[in-house]
């Protein structure tokens, strides 16, 4: 990995259980430093898919506490552990209740977990460890730094109009290369003054047809999301290297031809769909390739 920035979209769906787009999920490494952002449904399979392996993968940031970004955490806590991480504890940060949900979590597994300690003792296997948690809530202005790898919280504003709860992006900077996160957000001021000059920005989109009859249901997710046309705002502003879609919502049939379309009214610069397990490189120039 070297000086680089690596970056693998580990999933880029949402809620629906769709094979081919798991749950929102990012990797991003560089040096020695590898962390998760988000941990949608299917992670851990990703990642394994990937790497062979689970253990290594001990730093998770989330966005929200949505559980399409949240229910793959049991896996990556307790199948980390099984498979090797037995002498580190899952860390996690978020916004504010993730220090809760992760105190419940082990609430809930606490069968689980004596049983398999006591199984391990009987055997003289010292293990405990990594099946600890550490959470922490944050907030904008933390910052993680660790070997010139920083990652920073960024709010944005996805609860638009129904909520005060906090939910954030994430800057990640190593060695004068940068990636954004959008999570989940509306369009956002805050996260263009994040994002500007940004090697890498990774967004989010949500869409349905042109002139379609919206239903309520659907009115309401798309109300809290980012619309093709704002994003292509957004991409002119903040004139990344590169533009990536992810956590991409189509509702109501709406094509991703037709979502690229409405983007390049607005921005005529580099953008494109991620997809699960695609891997960019970001150096001098970003390097995009599939698995």
């Amino acid at each position: 990995m070297g000086s680089n920035l690596t970056v693998t979209l580990l999933g880029t769906g949402h809620p629906s259980p769709r094979l081919d787009r798991f749950g929102p999920s990012t990797l991003i490494e560089a040096a020695d430093q590898k962390i998760v952002i988000d941990c949608g449904r299917g992670t851990t399979q990703r990642i394994y898919q990937l790497k062979n392996q689970t253990k290594e993968y001990d730093k998770l940031f989330l966005t929200h506490l949505h559980s399409d970004h949240t229910t793959g955490i049991p896996d990556l806590w307790i199948t980390g552990w099984l498979m090797g991480r037995y002498d580190k504890p899952l860390k996690v940060w978020g916004p504010k209740g993730t220090k809760a949900m992760m105190n419940y979590l082990e609430k809930a597994f606490e069968n689980d977990l004596t049983v398999r300690r006591l199984g391990q003792e009987k055997f003289g296997l010292n293990r405990q460890n990594g099946i600890k948690i550490e959470a922490f809530d944050v907030k904008e202005g933390f910052v993680y730094e660790e070997d010139g790898f920083t990652v920073e919280p960024i709010n944005v504003n996805h609860y638009q109009n129904i909520c005060d709860e906090v939910s954030l992006g994430y800057r990640v900077k190593y060695n004068g290369r940068s990636v954004v996160l959008s999570g989940d957000t509306c369009y956002c001021e805050n996260l263009l003054n994040y994002a500007s000059g940004v090697d890498l920005l990774i967004h989010e989109v949500a869409a349905a047809p042109v002139g379609a009859v919206i239903p309520n249901n659907i009115q309401y997710p798309l109300s809290i999301h980012t619309s093709p046309e704002e994003c292509g705002r957004l991409f002119a502003l903040a004139k990344p290297k590169l533009a990536v879609y992810y956590h991409i919502l189509q509702y109501l049939g709406v094509s991703l031809e037709n979502i690229m379309e409405r983007t390049k009214k607005e921005y005529n610069g580099p953008v494109m769909f991620g997809e699960d397990l695609m891997t960019l490189e970001v150096s001098e120039s970003i390097t995009v390739s599939k698995q």
